[in-house]
Formats: structure tokens, C-alpha cells, sequence
């Protein structure tokens, strides 16, 4: 294949900064609901700390190592890490401008306020003084900086508080710096007492400085400042190396709260000296140094948003009704045996996955279930259901990926209640991690032993099911069964990948046949065959896929990505990637699913799965990718889930071929489309009012035409 130039890529991580941008830009936008907004906010705040955590960390280990490797676009780790301090650095004045100029006089006006010491009124600086000693002074350890004293181990993203302090001391009035960590078992935000339906609140690190004179008795308190510390929180596990991944894992979630320090925040206003003795102590340079003009740890905000409060302030609930197909079905093993049922999440609901893990743990006919296990949260429906199965004589295996990011920890307490209860715990494969979702359900009948699968593209999470936007699919056909089976004797056995009748398995298979595919179409649009490729997932990087596509492009495939994150490719680009049109569609629900339609002279093929199409999830994951058999399931994942994302117009950003977005315009006169409000009313139509014939498919989905590909 070509190498393309390094021209022709976008940088890896400018192009999640600019994801980030856009989902602070639903926080601006002000048709979304106040507290939704507020939402938004705090994700990206928690966005950027996790950008810090990993990525950012990563970069500043390339610069330290004596290797220098450029990345697809061309630039070094320096020339990465200088353009994303730029980046950062007006990311956070437009964070900081967002809360102030939009959020937080927009609380004000509903009745949500945040207080100052000086606001506070003698009976509200009562009520705080007494919940101060009563919750907050018995659990403050205040840390003195002095020879005696070295600077204090500070957890990562803790909020923490600088302060100096004058006191006579020989004869003489010294100068001393000390540190107050805020407690994390304490809410970040102090609601304050009220009955006259004021949401009134004092964070927390202000009540602790309004009462700095208490914790250092005898001094003279000369300012104090918060500041917060991001430091590296990558697993780095030789997996070849220990015997016992389960302790090793624990072990290194230790360190994480340990790790170097990448990132220093103050608050607006810090002294430079203060600051410059911080970056000292954290061994930090100038250029980690960014300074707040809004609240630091700003994700502790999502607290306002709790509760069933101002519902006017927030998007209209949604209660996701049961699939059409499994409407009035009690039976679900038979529902499946009689057709593949396709799931849509959120808009339809979850509960239907955890139905049939509940049935397949009290039916006597089942023998046994496994599953592959990334981010349940610990449901305790999910996980109560294996446990249950084993308690009714079912042999039951879990394939649990301990190393699923920031999810450690869950992971590791569940899994131990899982083996404990009897089920067979498997780490998976050295060297992978596992991301597929699956699960595997043996089950002896009249005709001999059956296999039920759900194969699906999100995780088994019943909470994440209600936001992310997720494809599943219940099926009984043999062959997704056998490679099912093989598919669990090697992640749990020792064997060697044998092949698949019908999966498509990373890391042994699903990038060669993706790239099978576009060159499929390729060769048909140098025929004059008309070829069309639409792929939606998460992210694009893998270089090799990117140049497939350029080759597509110039033979003349229509090629329409839809890339919610990162996106390294570059479209609109005369003479490689002018036939290429890349969207983003950040909404109420995160886009989740990964869908891949290939037009095949008029005999189109459509893939689901958990893979995106990065180098990780390629080479270094176990993906599931499967087709969908069903002509009408297909039809109805190609033109209705993919025509009316490819129609949105409210929710929607293209890529610029400079790496920037633009919002969708709505032609004039048009009527603005929001994809997801669309889905919405889709499930919520009566499946008696939605058969048809030639308008809809056989499990009563319309059939929404594709958007019509504009002039370039």
C-alpha cells in the first residue's frame, strides 16, 4: 500500500482536545438545559484530567527517554507536548469562561447559588462554624513545609490548600508554608440550610480557609491558595513477569495515587513565588503550571445536578421502552430461536440483556454461561446473576479484564465475589486486553444443545446503557455459536487461534479483512460499480486503514465516517481524500456504537462490534466484530440508524481539513434534525401502527432514507 505523507495525518492528540472542545461546546450551547450543561462542563474537566492522567503523561515519558520517534503526523514528543500546552492553555480560558460568563449567572437565576465567605450572613457563618467542628475539623490533617517537615506525598487530583502563615519564633517573626488537604470522604460543595427553595452552596476549601486561623493557632495567616495536582496514573504490568495479575494489579493501583506529578493547577491570583515553589517541590516546570480561573476539581460540580430537583432545568426523562420484538415475550430463548432481535441503547432498554441472564440462571435446561466482563460497575443484577446460575448447578466462567482504565479497582472487588461464589474467574490472554462483549449461553433442548449468544458493542453496564448509545444483538445461529465456543477455549485454555465461520476476532483477523473490505470497494469503484462505505466508531488512528482510505477515495468510493472522537485522517483534500466526509455527533446520549456498511456491488455487508479502529484495539485487544445476517436487521442498522445519523443536523460537527470542526449548517428554510430526539420517537411508536410494506422493515422500524451526499 502507499505511505501517504505525514501531511496527510492529524495529530493523535489534538484531535481528542478537539473532541473535548466540542463537548464544552454543548456546555455553551444554550438550547440544552441548565443542569445538562452544567454536566457537560464537568465532563470535560473530567475529560482533561484523564487526558493528563494518560496521555499527556505518556509524552513527557517519550521526551524523557533517549528514543526519539515521530508520530504519523510528523511531530516529536516536544513538538507534541508545546502544541498541546497551547492547546490546554485555551481550553481552560474557555472552560473558565464558560463557568463564569454562562453557568454560574445562570445557577445565580435560578436560584443555585455558590457563596463566598464575605456573602455569608451572621446565621449562615453559624450554621458553617458549627458544621465545621462538628464534620470537618476532626478528619483535617494540616502538614507543616519545613526541615522537620518535607513536602507531603499529595494524592492525585486532590484539592489541597497552601497557606502561609506568619509566627514569632526567636524573637522574630518567620514565615512558614503549610498544607491542608480537603478530605475526599466530605462533599466538595456545603448545601446550606434553606426553606425557601434556594440551592444555596459554600465549597468546601472555602470553609476550610475561613477557618485557617484555627487550624494554625497563634499564627497570623498571610493568604492561602488551592491547588491540585495530576499525576501519572498508567498500570504498567510486565504481565510475562508475575505470577498473580489479580495482586499485581492491586499493587499498581497504589502507585497510581503515587505517581510523578504532570500537572500542577492553582487558582487565579496564586502569588508566582507560591507557584514556583510548588513546580520546585513537584519537580515541574513552568509549562505544567496552569492556572484556574474557575473552580478547581470542577467535576465535584455534578453535585448540583443530583437529585430529582429543577426538573425544567434538565433534558425531558426518558424511560426506554422493551424492543419491539420482545414486547409481550416471556419466553426469551424463544423470541431468539424464532428471529435475531436487534437492540438500539438507549432507546431501547437494557433490561432485556439482563433478562436473559436472570432466565438463563433460573432455567434448568441451560448448562452454562460465559461471559467476558470489562466495565459492569459492579451491577448487581449482572453479577448476581452468574452467581445465582452457579448456586443452580451451571457451570459458569467470567472473563474479566482487570486492567479496564479507572475501573481497576471495581474489578478486582467483584471478581473476588465472583469467585467466592463459585464462578470460574479468567484474566484473559497475556498481552490483550479484553474489550469484546459477549456472552455465551449453552442450553439443551428437544433438537440437542443450542447456543444463545449476545454479542454487543457497549459494555455490561446497566447504568452506562442509560447514556451510551449501543448496538446488541441476540442471536442463535450455529456458526455464531461454534465461534463463540472457540472463542472462550482461548481466552480460557491454551490453544491457538483456529479461525472463524462468521466473527471477526482482533487481534488475529479484524484488521486485515476491514482492509479487505475498502479494498473490496476500492476495486469496484475502479470498475465503474457504484461503492459506498459509511463507518461510524469512537476513534481513527491506525495509519494503515487511514491510507485505505485515501486509496479509496481516489478510486471513488463515497466514504462517510462517523468519528465521535479522535480522527487522524484528513478529508476534503484535493486529489487524496475529496470523496471523504468526517462528522462528530456529540448529543444528550455519548455515541458509542461501532457499525461498518460496505455497499458490495449493491449486496451490502454491515459489521458490528466493540473495536475501533485504532493500533490498541487491532493488536493489542480481544474485539468481537460480527455481520449482521439478517436482511432486515440490516436493513434496518443501514438505513435507519446509519440514514438518520447521517441526517443530523442539530447535534453535528465536520472536520475541516485543518483539523478543526464546524458545525452543521441547516439549509435555509430547513428544519433542524437532532438524530437521538429522532430515535427516541422511533421506539416510542406503537408496533401495531408501524407495519408496512415496502416502508418498513419486518420488525416495524422505519425505513429512513440516507441523506443525500452534498455537492463539493
Amino acid at each position: 500500500m502507499k505511505r501517504h505523507a505525514i501531511a496527510h495525518f492529524l495529530n493523535r492528540e489534538l484531535s481528542w482536545l478537539e473532541f473535548n472542545q466540542r463537548v464544552l461546546d454543548e456546555a455553551m450551547d444554550r438550547r440544552n438545559p441548565l443542569l445538562e450543561r452544567v454536566k457537560f462542563y464537568c465532563i470535560t474537566c473530567s475529560n482533561l484530567d484523564e487526558f493528563f492522567e494518560v496521555r499527556v503523561a505518556g509524552i513527557k515519558q517519550q521526551i524523557e527517554s533517549d528514543v526519539v520517534e515521530r508520530s504519523a503526523d510528523g511531530l516529536t514528543a516536544t513538538e507534541t507536548f508545546r502544541a498541546v500546552t497551547r492547546r490546554v492553555r485555551q481550553m481552560v480560558r474557555d472552560q473558565a469562561e464558560c463557568w463564569n460568563r454562562h453557568l454560574l449567572p445562570g445557577l445565580t437565576r435560578q436560584g443555585i447559588r455558590f457563596l463566598e465567605p464575605a456573602d455569608l450572613d451572621p446565621s449562615d457563618r453559624h450554621w458553617l462554624e458549627k458544621y465545621y467542628f462538628d464534620q470537618v475539623r476532626p478528619v483535617l490533617t494540616p502538614l507543616a513545609i519545613d526541615p522537620a517537615h518535607p513536602f507531603p506525598q499529595l494524592l492525585n487530583k486532590s484539592l489541597n490548600t497552601i497557606v502561609q502563615l506568619e509566627m514569632p519564633q526567636g524573637g522574630q517573626l518567620l514565615r512558614h508554608l503549610a498544607v491542608v488537604q480537603t478530605p475526599r470522604v466530605l462533599p466538595r460543595l456545603v448545601r446550606l440550610p434553606r426553606d425557601n427553595g434556594m440551592q444555596d452552596y459554600v465549597m468546601l476549601g472555602r470553609l476550610i480557609g475561613l477557618h485557617l486561623a484555627d487550624i494554625f493557632p497563634g499564627t497570623r495567616i498571610l493568604g492561602y491558595w488551592h491547588f491540585r495536582v495530576t499525576r501519572n496514573s498508567e498500570l504498567y504490568i510486565d504481565e510475562e513477569e508475575v505470577e498473580n495479575l489479580l495482586k499485581a494489579v492491586e499493587n499498581e493501583l497504589h502507585n497510581r495515587r503515587r505517581g510523578d506529578a504532570v500537572r500542577l493547577e492553582v487558582e487565579a491570583g496564586t502569588p508566582e513565588d507560591i507557584c514556583n515553589a510548588l513546580l520546585g517541590t513537584l519537580h515541574l516546570r513552568q509549562e505544567d503550571l496552569y492556572v484556574v480561573d474557575s473552580p478547581l476539581n470542577s467535576t465535584r460540580l455534578m453535585a448540583v445536578c443530583e437529585g430529582d430537583h429543577s426538573p425544567e432545568l434538565r433534558f425531558p426523562p426518558w424511560v426506554p421502552p422493551v424492543a419491539p420484538a420482545l414486547r409481550g415475550q416471556v419466553d426469551l430463548f424463544a423470541a431468539i430461536r424464532e428471529r435475531d432481535i436487534l437492540l438500539h441503547h438507549p432507546f431501547e432498554h437494557f433490561e432485556s440483556v439482563i433478562s436473559l441472564l436472570e432466565q438463563a440462571a433460573a432455567d434448568p435446561a441451560v448448562l452454562a454461561i460465559k461471559m467476558t466482563l470489562y466495565r459492569t460497575g459492579g451491577d448487581t443484577r449482572i453479577v448476581g446473576s452468574l452467581m445465582q446460575a452457579v448456586k443452580n448447578g451451571k457451570q459458569v466462567t467470567a472473563v474479566v479484564e482487570l486492567r479496564a482504565r479507572f475501573d481497576e479497582a471495581n474489578n478486582i472487588l467483584w471478581s473476588r465475589q465472583l469467585e467466592e461464589a463459585g464462578v470460574h474467574v479468567v484474566y484473559g490472554l497475556v498481552g490483550y486486553k479484553i474489550h469484546a462483549k459477549t456472552t455465551l449461553i449453552v442450553r439443551r433442548e428437544e433438537e440437542g444443545i443450542r447456543r444463545y449468544l449476545h454479542l454487543g458493542t457497549g459494555n455490561y453496564n446497566a447504568t452506562t446503557a442509560r447514556f451510551y448509545t449501543d448496538l446488541g444483538l441476540m442471536t442463535c445461529r450455529p456458526d455464531y455459536g461454534e465461534d463463540a465456543t472457540n472463542l472462550f477455549n482461548l481466552l480460557t485454555g491454551i490453544c491457538q487461534f483456529q479461525g472463524m465461520r462468521r466473527l471477526l476476532i482482533a487481534p488475529f483477523q479484524l484488521h486485515g479483512r476491514m482492509l479487505e473490505l475498502i479494498a473490496r470497494e476500492t476495486e469496484n469503484a475502479r470498475r465503474g460499480i457504484r461503492a459506498r462505505i459509511i463507518a461510524k466508531m469512537n476513534s481513527l488512528v491506525d495509519r494503515e486503514t487511514i491510507e485505505a482510505f485515501y486509496e479509496a477515495s481516489k478510486a471513488g468510493v463515497e466514504v462517510e465516517l462517523i468519528v465521535r472522537g479522535i480522527c487522524c485522517l484528513r478529508p476534503g483534500v484535493r486529489g487524496l481524500s475529496e470523496n471523504i466526509r468526517v462528522r462528530s455527533i456529540v448529543g444528550r446520549f455519548l455515541e458509542h456504537s461501532r457499525i461498518f456498511y460496505f455497499e458490495n456491488a449493491a449486496q451490502p455487508e454491515v459489521f458490528v462490534g466493540s473495536a475501533d479502529w485504532m493500533p490498541r484495539n487491532f493488536f493489542k485487544r480481544i474485539e468481537v466484530v460480527f455481520p449482521i445476517e439478517d436482511g432486515n436487521l440490516r436493513d434496518r442498522v443501514h438505513r435507519e440508524i446509519l440514514g438518520t445519523l447521517l441526517a443530523d443536523t442539530a447535534r453535528t460537527s465536520i472536520l475541516q481539513p485543518d483539523g478543526s470542526y464546524r458545525r452543521m449548517p441547516v439549509a435555509r428554510g430547513g428544519k433542524s434534525r437532532d438524530a437521538q430526539v429522532e430515535f427516541m420517537g422511533m421506539a416510542l411508536r406503537n408496533p401495531a401502527q408501524r407495519r408496512g410494506k415496502s416502508t418498513r422493515s419486518r420488525e416495524g422500524y422505519p425505513l429512513v432514507k440516507l441523506a443525500p451526499r452534498p455537492a463539493r
